[in-house]
C-alpha cells in the first residue's frame, strides 16, 4: 500500500528507482525504528504509532520526487507532512531540537544504507532529490516544533493570567466593603477610583482570555468508544443532500479503533464541506480510509485550484482563509478546519494537507487506531 500525501494510490508513472524504494519501505522503517530507539533516548519509550507518525507518507513523497519528471520536485512540495511531524514531536514527546534533527539524520542514512544493500544504484539527480527532500523536511519540522513550543508557552501564560482573577476578585470585594456607610468622604472617593480601575483590569483580562480561547481553541472533551470508522462515513453518506451527494465517492474499507465517534464525524463533515465549496464543480470528492503502522489515515480529496504552500498552515487558524477562497461569496476556511485540527490533535494525531493544481487538494486525518492513551494531549488549535 502506498501512502503518498496526494491522491495517488499506486506507483503507476514512477521510475524503477521510485518503485524499488516503495517496495523497500517496510525494510527502511524497521531498520530506522531499531536505530532511532538505540541512538535517541527520547525515542525509546514512544509507542510505535507515535514514533512512526507521518514519516511513511513523507518517505513515499521522497519516492515520488526521485522520479525526475514527476510534479513533486522534493518531498515537502505542496504538503505539511514534515511540519505536522515536528508539531507532534513538540506536543507528544520529550524531544528537543537536537533529537528531532537527529532522527531525520538517522532516517537519511538508513534510506541510503538500505538502498545500497538491496542493490539500488542511484544516479546523482536521485541522490540530490533524496537529500533535498530530507533537508527541507528538517527545516519544516524544526520550524513547526518551535512554533508549537511557543504556543504552549503562551497557553501557560494564559493560565497564569487566569489565576489573577482570584486575587482581583478578593481585592474588589474588600474595596466594596470599604465603601459601606460612615466611611470618610475622601476615602470613599479614592476607594471608588481604585475599584473602578480594578474592574477595568478585570474586564481587560476577561477580554484577553476570551480572545485567546476563541483563537486558540479549547481542549476537546472526548467520549471514546470502539467502532468501525467506515460506519461514520456511511452515516455522512446517508445524510448527504443536495448537489454534494452525487459527487461523493467513498472507498469502502472496515477499520476498527478507539475514537470519539461524534467528533470524528463532524471533522469529516467539515472536510467534505470544504471540498464541495472549493473544489472544481461537478468533479468527484473522494473519501478514503487506510490503516498503517497502527494508525488510521482518513482522507478527503477534491480537484480544483491549489492552496498556496505559504497559506497551508494559516487555513487551520481561526477565521483565516486561503487567498484563493477570499473571492468566494460564501464563508470558508474559518472555523471548520481549525475544528478538524483540534479533533485530530486531541486524538493524539494530526491533519495534513497536500495541494497542487496537478494533484488537487487532499486533507488527511492521521490518528492512532487506539487514541485512549493520548486523550488530553495538548493541542495548539
Amino acid at each position: 500500500m502506498s501512502q503518498f500525501s496526494d491522491q495517488k494510490q499506486t506507483s503507476e508513472g514512477l521510475s524503477n528507482t521510485s518503485k524499488r524504494m516503495l517496495e523497500l519501505r517496510n525494510a527502511v522503517f524497521a531498520e530506522w525504528e531499531n536505530r532511532v530507539r538505540v541512538e535517541l533516548p527520547q525515542a525509546d519509550a514512544l509507542q510505535p504509532p507515535i514514533l512512526i507518525d507521518t514519516l511513511p507518507a513523507f518517505y513515499d513523497n521522497i519516492s515520488e520526487a526521485v522520479t525526475l519528471d514527476y510534479p513533486r520536485p522534493i518531498a515537502t512540495s505542496g504538503t505539511t507532512l514534515a511540519a505536522e511531524h515536528g508539531g507532534e514531536r513538540a506536543r507528544l514527546t520529550a524531544y528537543d531540537h537536537q533529537a528531532l534533527i537527529g532522527e531525520y539524520q538517522l532516517f537519511r542514512w538508513v534510506v541510503f544504507d538500505v538502498l545500497y544493500r538491496e542493490g539500488v544504484r542511484l544516479i546523482p539527480q536521485e541522490v540530490l532529490a533524496i537529500n533535498a527532500s530530507i533537508d527541507a523536511g528538517i527545516k519544516d519540522a524544526v520550524s513547526a516544533f518551535a512554533l508549537v513550543h511557543t504556543a504552549l508557552r503562551e497557553r501557560f501564560a494564559a493560565a497564569l493570567t487566569h489565576d489573577l482573577r482570584t486575587p482581583l476578585g478578593a481585592a474588589s470585594t474588600a474595596l466594596e466593603l470599604s465603601l459601606m456607610p460612615n466611611d470618610l468622604p475622601r476615602t470613599k472617593i479614592l476607594t471608588a477610583k481604585a475599584l473602578d480601575n480594578i474592574h477595568r483590569m478585570s474586564a481587560m483580562i476577561h477580554e484577553l482570555l476570551d480572545t485567546m480561547a476563541f483563537h486558540s481553541g479549547q481542549q476537546l472533551s472526548l467520549h471514546v468508544s470502539h467502532f468501525d470508522a467506515f460506519e461514520v462515513i456511511k452515516e455522512i453518506l446517508v445524510h448527504a443532500t443536495g448537489p454534494v451527494a452525487p459527487r461523493l465517492h467513498v472507498v469502502e474499507k472496515e477499520i476498527f479503533g478507539w475514537w470519539d465517534r461524534s467528533a470524528l464525524r463532524r471533522a469529516v463533515e467539515n472536510m467534505v464541506a470544504n471540498a464541495f465549496k472549493y473544489g472544481r464543480p461537478n468533479t468527484p470528492i473522494t473519501v478514503n480510509l487506510e490503516q498503517s503502522h497502527e494508525r488510521l489515515l482518513l482522507s478527503v480529496h477534491n480537484e480544483g485550484a491549489a492552496i498556496p504552500l505559504e497559506e497551508q498552515e494559516s487555513i487551520f487558524q481561526m477565521y483565516v482563509r486561503a487567498e484563493n477562497t477570499r473571492q468566494s461569496a460564501g464563508p470558508g476556511w474559518g472555523i471548520g478546519l481549525p475544528y478538524v485540527r483540534a479533533v485530530a490533535e486531541s486524538h493524539g494525531g494530526n491533519i495534513t494537507v497536500d495541494s497542487s493544481a496537478e494533484r488537487g487538494t487532499k486533507f488527511v486525518i492521521d490518528v492512532p487506531l487506539d487514541c485512549r492513551p493520548y486523550v488530553g494531549a495538548p493541542t495548539i488549535t
